[in-house]
């Protein structure tokens, strides 16, 4: 769902201010029935297996109401069936003119919430350029779980211009005390073609980055969450979704600037959508862009890359079946990982040491 209220300055996701701040009901109807016929042009990478799991990312989903997102599901359900656990997750801003009432999402099928906090500090949400307050996020969690949603991810970011350890921590212990289930806390980076890339505000010192790490750690090990992935944290059952990603799974793409990835019978292919929400809505259905099959030397890296971000690593046999590569073709690497005490010993899972994920990149260079 490519539209937001106002573009956010260290936002490089692809994301469009909508026309007057507000998606009308034409535009929205629109939309979906171009979804559909996106999705129906991939209905043979399906290959009988039922849908998982279904993420609705942005811009600001929760700018679709949830009589459209009910539309969508049935539809999309009369051409492949969604597993009876089927994970559903909607992202919402906590700006309380963004989104309908929660309960409207839990009863059109969304059973996820990944709320879009990143900070619940008043001067930091400004310098984000985020159109919500510190009240707005408290509260947006608090609806969420009296809606009914037993699952809430709440994302945060630290490493923010001028914050100190003692801010960061309050952000990750206004977000435990609210209900947060889940939480996604990763560090802010300057990415180009954002306004930030272009303002480059002062973060704070690596002493100051170090210690918010350990800190913030240490403070969500205390409170019951377990780390299972590079920035995420759980006091439930882990994303399926990103899940997913990570373990190098197939997943289709509808929508504006969606990404996918597919294993054919001669290989593993990525591929993207139109970007411009007007130039995926003037050509429907829109054509798969960029469409190119992974190279067999490139394959290595783009598993572990995913793979390796997880603290328990992924299956040994997820390797050869996802990649379509013998996993003896990476001997030697791991032979030399594994002498360095940066990759775990089982043979029966890859996965990195506690040592090899504070080195995680020097790890993944073993693949290229």
């Amino acid at each position: 769902m490519p539209w937001c209220v106002r573009k956010c300055p260290y936002c490089d996701f692809n994301s469009h201010a909508v026309p007057d701040g507000q998606l009308s009901l034409q535009l929205e109807q629109q939309y979906l029935e171009a979804l559909l016929a996106d999705f129906k042009t991939q209905l043979a990478w399906v290959q009988s297996r039922p849908i998982h799991s279904v993420f609705i990312g942005g811009g600001t989903p929760s700018l679709i109401s949830a009589q459209g997102y009910a539309w969508l599901f049935a539809a999309l359900q009369q051409l492949s069936p969604f597993s009876p656990d089927c994970e559903i997750t909607l992202e919402a801003n906590p700006g309380t003119l963004e989104h309908e009432p929660f309960a409207g999402y839990l009863q059109a099928g969304i059973n996820r919430l990944s709320i879009g906090v990143q900070s619940f500090d008043t001067e930091h949400l400004q310098r984000l350029g985020r159109i919500h307050s510190q009240d707005d996020a408290k509260h947006a969690i608090q609806l969420a779980r009296e809606a009914g949603f037993r699952r809430v991810n709440v994302d945060l970011m630290h490493g923010l211009a001028q914050q100190t350890t003692e801010q960061a921590l309050l952000d990750l212990k206004l977000a435990v005390e609210h209900g947060a289930t889940h939480i996604s806390w990763y560090q802010l980076t300057i990415e180009p073609n954002t306004v930030f890339f272009r303002t480059q505000p002062t973060l704070p010192p690596d002493e100051v980055l170090e210690q918010i790490q350990l800190e913030g750690e240490a403070y969500l090990i205390a409170q019951g969450f377990e780390q299972y992935e590079v920035s995420a944290w759980r006091k439930e059952r882990p994303s399926a979704h990103n899940l997913n990603y990570w373990q190098f799974g197939d997943y289709l793409a509808i929508g504006a600037g969606a990404h996918g990835k597919v294993t054919l019978a001669d290989g593993v292919y990525r591929f993207q959508k139109t970007r411009q929400p007007k130039d995926y809505l003037a050509k429907v259905p829109a054509e798969h862009v960029q469409f190119r099959r992974i190279a067999a030397e490139e394959l290595p890296f783009e598993f572990m890359m995913n793979a390796l971000r997880l603290n328990a690593g992924v299956a040994a046999e997820f390797y050869p079946s996802r990649t379509g590569l013998p996993l003896s073709s990476l001997s030697t690497q791991l032979a030399k990982l594994r002498q360095q005490q940066l990759f775990c010993t089982d043979p029966q899972r890859l996965a990195c040491t506690p040592q090899g994920h504070s080195f995680l990149n020097t790890v993944l260079q073993a693949f290229l």
